[in-house]
């Protein structure tokens, strides 16, 4: 079809047949549509919206520009969790072994961190021995076999969101709704699972910072993947703090552990509780007090941790670190940040603490750059937590000490003193269905 056309259509906020959206996505796998045309129909769309059956659409074909998995030889609905990124999120490492351990198969493709969120890939790799690339056929017989498996997005599952996402971001396209939805669903449906279980944050360290835009987007992807013909589910989460009490890879492999352990409660584990089972729910249909009750149970039997190690052993990594560890990576230095004055925790910038154990090595700001795994930062205080005058609120982990004094004013600048305690901030504004 004649891309010219379809740029004048979108331009008059006209609607895009599915035939019109096949011919520019499949144009630009095959490499017939050039970076220009696709960025001024970006523009367009960002600028008129797609309604929901376009947005489907261009999901759909993004989807099957590359391989499509195949899990149909795993038992079972298979369900996969994806979070919109955030801060201390070690949520997959703690409710996928929870809900395998329930007995749903859990197939889930995971990212690596790129700017102030952390990434799932990177957490894992800082286990000895553990690789997350799988091919395909050990990638389902792990998940028929054991039920959980957490493996690197492949390329060629929807290779033609590699290429918007890239144009979207020098286009100032990124906020587009539908290009949002259909890159995260595109690449979701595309990785094989029957039902999706979506954490879409709210807060200050989140993709969408105001309530209102979050609980759009959670609709909106619940509504597309339901028109995709997946089960779908979504929970509108805080992350107007960081979720759980370390920012780090091997610090959050830790508390992940400590929290499967049945040693850390809090608000990590209350939210790991609730991820897991809904997708319980998803999987088997289930009442949420039976779910409730299920995932509990993996959790205080250890059910939960045994897959954890179970599923590290299957990918090739040390499963004695989670008990030992001092096998896990370690940094050199532990710098604590004192409080200047007695009083309440009343604020943490998720955001700006993420971007301060970037700083230290934790993530990276290019796809390139290497990160150090054994660094970070752990919060000895929350939100709402009584703090006296020289008592730690943080702990630095350090290797690198080059951009320590500016990791220290940041840290400081997100975390804030009041005389009074705070009101509370929900977990969960919202749940989707």
């Amino acid at each position: 079809m004649d891309m010219i056309s379809i740029l004048e259509k979108k331009k008059n906020g006209q609607r895009l047949t599915r035939e019109e959206i096949a011919a520019w996505v499949h144009g630009i796998d095959e490499g017939r549509v050039p970076d220009y045309q696709s960025s001024a129909l970006l523009m367009a769309i960002r600028l008129r919206g797609m309604d929901a059956q376009e947005t489907a659409d261009l999901t759909m074909e993004m989807a099957r520009t590359g391989g499509m998995a195949d899990l149909t030889s795993i038992p079972g609905v298979k369900v996969d969790k994806h979070s919109t990124g955030g801060v201390g999120d070690l949520t997959t490492l703690v409710a996928a072994p929870l809900a395998a351990a329930c007995g749903v198969p859990v197939a889930k493709m995971s990212g690596r961190a790129l700017g102030h969120t952390g990434g799932t890939l990177d957490k894992l790799w800082s286990i000895p021995g553990l690789s997350t690339q799988l091919t395909m056929d050990q990638f389902t017989r792990q998940v028929r076999e054991m039920g959980c498996a957490v493996i690197g997005q492949s390329k060629e599952l929807a290779p033609v969101d590699q290429v918007l996402y890239a144009l979207r971001d020098v286009t100032a396209t990124v906020d587009s709704l539908p290009l949002i939805v259909s890159s995260i669903l595109s690449k979701k449906i595309a990785a094989g699972c029957d039902a999706i279980l979506l954490d879409v944050k709210t807060g200050s360290g989140a993709l969408m910072p105001t309530l209102e835009d979050s609980l759009t987007l959670a609709r909106e992807m619940v509504r597309i993947g339901k028109m995709a013909g997946r089960r779908m589910m979504a929970l509108v989460t805080d992350m107007d703090q960081p979720l759980g009490r370390s920012i780090g890879n091997a610090l959050e492999v830790m508390e992940a552990a400590e929290i499967l352990k049945g040693r850390e409660p809090g608000r990590a584990c209350d939210l790991c509780l609730e991820v897991a089972l809904r997708m319980v729910m998803l999987s088997f249909g289930l009442e949420e007090e039976e779910a409730r009750r299920q995932v509990r149970d993996a959790l205080c039997t250890g059910a939960g941790f045994a897959k954890l190690k179970e599923m590290v052993t299957a990918q090739g990594g040390d499963a004695g670190a989670l008990e030992d560890y001092t096998r896990l990576p370690s940094a050199r230095e532990k710098l604590a940040l004192t409080a200047p004055e007695a009083g309440f925790i009343s604020g943490m910038q998720a955001q700006t603490l993420g971007l301060a154990a970037n700083l230290l090595g934790a993530g990276r700001a290019s796809k390139e750059q290497e990160i150090d795994c054994a660094v970070g930062i752990v919060l000895n205080k929350r939100v709402g937590d009584r703090i006296n005058c020289g008592e730690a609120f943080a702990t630095l982990h350090v290797n690198d000490p080059a951009h320590l004094e500016e990791v220290e004013s940041l840290v400081r600048q997100a975390v804030s003193i009041a005389p009074q305690a705070p009101k509370e901030r929900p977990l969960i504004y919202e749940i989707i269905e």
